[in-house]
């Protein structure tokens, strides 16, 4: 499942994270790709009974994974349900990280849940990419860097921050075409558009506005796993920034106008270059740069 979803993710786990937690790490990301299927699977019923309908089935998953925290896991999980039951067996060790990790994730699934078909602020937006940087980050942190020294401090969610403001610019027509609005109603209000309306001036400025900030939080990132102790930890956490840089690039080319659709990047090809550069320069302190 991980490898059909995200060959980078797939790569990652199979060479950065050590033996013993590496089927625990395709599980995690299985599993939440699995819940995030499910919920965006096109449901020809009527909207409202569609809408309860993936609610009832987030609300079982949260459920389930309150019940495995308290080691209390029920014995008719459902099919993958069981990665889930699998990842938070009794006796796994220190899981504090994953356990944060899990629960934002939960988050992230039911805000997308309840925004589908709505507009929302730019409060509602912040929160929702506050969770999903947390929730990432942590996962980084508990499958490759546990027990190792990692920066605590205002830059350790901006990389999957400035990560996360791309994806969103990056699928912005799909999500339209599945009912999700990434842009604020606040900015939609006050230059009196659509949300589809991506070619207007205004939205190309809020994308340029998204996107330069999105800049600064992936060259935080940068610094911020360039100060990390475990050399699998920051190869991934480098390469990770890497797989969005190229989108960066993309959207200044095209001076802010979001496309369609986007060509894949050579991920794997540039995460072993980022990795190669890492391992050769293990001990790169803060605020200085890898060589190309």
């Amino acid at each position: 499942m991980t490898r059909a979803a995200s060959k980078q993710t797939y790569f990652t786990i199979r060479f950065l994270v050590e033996p013993a937690r590496r089927h625990a790490a395709f599980c995690a990301y299985a599993y939440f790709r699995w819940v995030d299927d499910v919920l965006d699977a096109p449901d020809h019923r009527p909207v409202e009974e569609a809408r309860r309908g993936r609610i009832a089935f987030l609300e079982r998953q949260q459920a389930l994974l309150e019940r495995c925290l308290r080691g209390d896991a029920p014995a008719d999980v459902a099919g993958n349900e069981a990665m889930l039951v699998d990842l938070l067996q009794p006796g796994s060790g220190p899981r504090a990280a994953l356990e944060t990790y899990l629960r934002q994730m939960m988050r992230v699934m039911d805000f997308d849940v309840r925004r589908r078909g709505r507009l929302v602020t730019a409060g509602e937006l912040e929160q929702y990419t506050a969770w999903l940087a947390t929730a990432v980050t942590e996962a980084m942190h508990h499958f490759l860097g546990d027990g190792t020294y990692e920066p605590y401090d205002e830059t350790r969610y901006l990389a999957v921050t400035g990560a996360h403001i791309l994806h969103m610019l990056r699928d912005t027509y799909p999500d339209l075409d599945a009912g999700y609005f990434n842009v604020p109603r606040e900015v939609l209000a006050a230059n009196r558009i659509r949300p589809t309306a991506v070619d207007t001036d205004a939205y190309r400025a809020w994308v340029r506005e998204r996107t330069r900030l999105a800049g600064a939080c992936l060259d935080a990132g940068r610094a911020h796993f360039q100060r990390v102790e475990s050399w699998r930890h920051r190869v991934a956490g480098l390469a990770y920034i890497a797989r969005f840089e190229w989108l960066l690039a993309q959207l200044e080319q095209d001076r802010f106008l979001v496309r369609p659709d986007y060509p894949s990047p050579a991920h794997v090809a540039t995460a072993f270059q980022v990795g190669r550069q890492a391992v050769w320069h293990p001990r790169v302190g803060a605020g200085e740069r890898i060589p190309a």
